[in-house]
């Protein structure tokens, strides 16, 4: 036992040590609504009450998570990458384009969109190579504002999760979008069998993409939750966007106002019969609360649902670490 112990706490210090890491490289910003980057008829939008009145119309909206358009635009696939023009544009050139590395399967038709975590630098080779080696062709997106799409002279993803209500809620809803334009040009080039894997804060996107478009068959979502503002406001990871929004907004106010990324509120695209959906979640995790998750799995099961349900004795961070990322990628086949 007392081994047990040491090790646990060994895990303890080892996650922390990683969110210290990141923490350097993170820079406060201001708290701000511009409602008008993600809601139509935002122009008078200027108090946080406003900006919940748009918010729980935008909820309701099946047509906010669909795009327009979807004829008009060139999918390029070349030497292992593919690459198409993002469905919203932003004010960041970098950003306007869409980057995902593909791991071709030989034959397969079963394709497999990885949706990487907050700030991520690179893509994971160890889970692209491990999943194609079994049939999988796996396929790594650069969500908004990373790797390619990075914002020239920043430091971390500041534009993809920030203080900034709208182009918060823009970001993920341009990240959910270019999901589905990939998941497009799969289709058109032969893959019949898509599923999604979305990890931390790519959970919440992959599973916005699940619960919205009937093309996928099975997501994996790790270190997940529902509510996107309940975990900014107590997690880790987050502690500098939240110290800007202490002083502007509650809590209960940031709940309705990012209730477009709350997954809680499309449990019902996500427990539909034909989607096979699974989470692997963190008892010691000190970003995506665990009492979060286990809040979003009742809400899932009180909708209906039967969600595959892996609970591992390991931190955030330390998911990557074996024998909890051997275990977690296979749920991933």
């Amino acid at each position: 036992m007392a081994e047990v112990s040491m090790y646990r706490s060994w895990l303890d210090d080892w996650d922390e040590r990683k969110a210290l890491q990141g923490d350097q490289l993170k820079t406060s910003a201001p708290f701000a609504l511009e409602a008008n980057c993600c809601f139509q008829g935002a122009s008078n939008a200027n108090s946080i009450a406003d900006f919940i009145r748009l918010a729980e119309i935008t909820v309701t909206d099946p047509a906010f998570y669909d795009q327009e358009g979807e004829c008009d635009w060139k999918c390029d696939k070349q030497k292992g990458w593919i690459s198409f023009p993002s469905g919203i544009h932003s004010d960041v050139d970098e950003n306007n384009r869409v980057w995902a590395k593909i791991s071709e399967a030989g034959p397969s038709r079963k394709a497999l969109i990885v949706f990487h975590h907050w700030n991520a630098k690179k893509r994971n080779r160890i889970i692209s190579r491990f999943l194609s080696q079994r049939g999988i062709t796996v396929v790594e997106i650069a969500m908004p504002y990373h790797m390619e799409r990075q914002r020239p002279g920043s430091t971390h993803a500041d534009y993809m999760l920030s203080p900034n209500l709208g182009r918060t809620i823009q970001s993920v809803r341009q990240a959910v979008w270019d999901g589905q334009r990939l998941i497009r040009c799969l289709k058109k080039s032969g893959y019949d069998n898509i599923s999604v894997l979305g990890i931390s804060l790519g959970s919440w996107v992959a599973g916005l993409i699940a619960a919205h478009d009937t093309a996928v068959s099975k997501a994996s979502l790790f270190l997940s939750a529902g509510s996107l503002a309940d975990m900014v406001w107590t997690g880790r990871a987050t502690r500098s966007i939240r110290e800007s929004l202490k002083y502007n907004i509650s809590l209960d106010e940031l709940r309705k106002a990012w209730a477009p990324l709350n997954l809680e509120n499309y449990a019902r695209g996500l427990t539909r019969a034909d989607l096979h959906l699974q989470l692997v979640l963190a008892m010691r995790d000190k970003v995506v609360l665990p009492e979060l998750s286990a809040k979003f799995v009742n809400v899932l099961r009180h909708a209906g649902g039967s969600p595959d349900v892996m609970e591992l004795n390991c931190g955030h961070y330390s998911l990557a670490l074996p024998p909890y990322s051997m275990v977690a990628g296979l749920t991933g086949c």
